[in-house]
């Protein structure tokens, strides 16, 4: 079952009668059902890709029907629009999802996570929620999650739902541990739970990936492909590209560059990408077109992550800023000649030395453009030093 299917998506939410009518209600699966997610490999699709039958057993495991169930749609990734676009226009899957969650973990409460941006998916849930029988509807609470980058992250949301701050703590205790209120909790990305639901009915499977596709496409936005479609497949579905692109950013801001020959190969699916040392991340697939410089499109986004910064260590809170302001001076011409290389030196000074995993995100990009994009930066340190010759 493809996610998007049914009604076209622009029409708006669809209605649960129409959702029942075109579904059918959910078979109560129980425990069962974790064995079905483990069969089947779904991962999480907010950004890790980590196990979801996993992160379910261990909450299982503890929950004593004290779980708490926190849908998360906060997607703070600029790029991305996935999420968003589910919950407008299919809220009634995502809380389906939802729902099988919190009878197989046998949680008390439901809470729904979006981003305060999010205006127009908040009103559909809102409205999904409604529409569902008393038992459901009173479960399910909303939260607004800030517009920052890392409050998507399962460390920053539970701190956020517990004390009203959206950056990450450290980890253990992990959510399944000691979450929202202290109970066990799970966090799941709302396509994530859209699958669970599909997978849950008759013949279900969980066979497709939600992509939004950016920069100089035909028709940029959120396209469902089947998993192993390439890169190259993806974008003729979406009308093909509309400038010829210098790099390819796969995975969005924590993601990666690749070259458009190597990129245009590539299968789309956690497995495929992993071998070749990148991540789907949430679902970004950006093209660079060549008129763009990419040395000021690196810096920009690495000023962008620095600005992100939890403050919460050095690493992340001046080695980030350190990174972006020499990007930054190598784009604007005023660099001394020795920022290439610090580049490299304090790129490996700062990963793997947050605390999370934010400054390794900002690095792992910033290492694939300076590999991309060695021609370019090598010429802007070398103009710049024929400038203040």
């Amino acid at each position: 079952m493809r996610l998007l299917e049914g009604p076209e998506v622009g029409a708006g939410a669809e209605s649960y009668a129409d959702h029942l009518r075109r579904l059918g209600g959910v078979p109560d699966l129980g425990p069962g059902l974790i064995g079905t997610l483990q069969r089947s490999g779904l991962a999480g699709r907010g950004g890790a890709a980590f196990p979801t039958a996993v992160k379910w057993q261990a909450v299982a495991e503890r929950s004593r029907g004290q779980a708490v169930v926190v849908v998360n749609g906060a997607e703070g990734e600029p790029r991305s629009q996935k999420d968003r676009l589910l919950m407008s226009a299919r809220p009634h899957l995502v809380l389906d999802g939802a729902f099988i969650a919190a009878r197989v973990l046998r949680a008390r409460r439901v809470i729904v996570y979006i981003g305060e941006r999010h205006q127009s998916a908040r009103a559909a849930m809102l409205r999904a929620v409604a529409e569902r029988p008393d038992p459901e509807r009173g479960l399910v609470t909303f939260s607004a999650a800030p517009a920052r980058y890392v409050a998507g992250a399962e460390a920053a949301a539970i701190h956020f739902l517990n004390e009203g701050v959206a950056t990450p703590t450290t980890v253990p205790p992990y959510p399944f541990e000691r979450g929202v209120g202290g109970a066990p909790t799970l966090v799941q990305n709302v396509e994530t739970l859209a699958h669970v639901a599909s997978l849950a009915r008759p013949g279900g499977a969980a066979s497709t990936l939600l992509l939004t596709l950016a920069g100089g496409v035909a028709t940029a936005g959120v396209l469902e492909v089947e998993a192993g479609v390439t890169i190259g497949e993806a974008m003729r579905r979406a009308g093909g590209v509309t400038e010829s692109p210098r790099a390819v950013l796969v995975g969005g801001y924590f993601g990666s560059w690749v070259e458009p020959e190597r990129a245009w190969l590539l299968a789309i699916d956690h497995e495929s990408l992993r071998r070749h040392g990148l991540g789907l991340g949430c679902g970004v697939i950006g093209l660079l077109p060549a008129s763009r410089c990419p040395v000021c499109e690196t810096a920009g986004i690495m000023r962008y992550l620095a600005s992100e910064s939890s403050a919460q260590c050095g690493p992340c809170f001046f080695g980030l800023r350190a990174l972006a302001d020499a990007c930054t001076r190598i784009s604007e011409g005023s660099s001394d000649g020795h920022d290439l290389q610090r580049l490299q030196r304090w790129a490996a000074e700062v990963a793997g030395r947050g605390s999370c995993r934010h400054p390794d995100g900002a690095v792992i990009f910033l290492a694939s453009s300076l590999d991309v994009f060695a021609r370019e930066f090598a010429h802007h340190t070398a103009h710049n030093l024929r400038r203040s010759a």
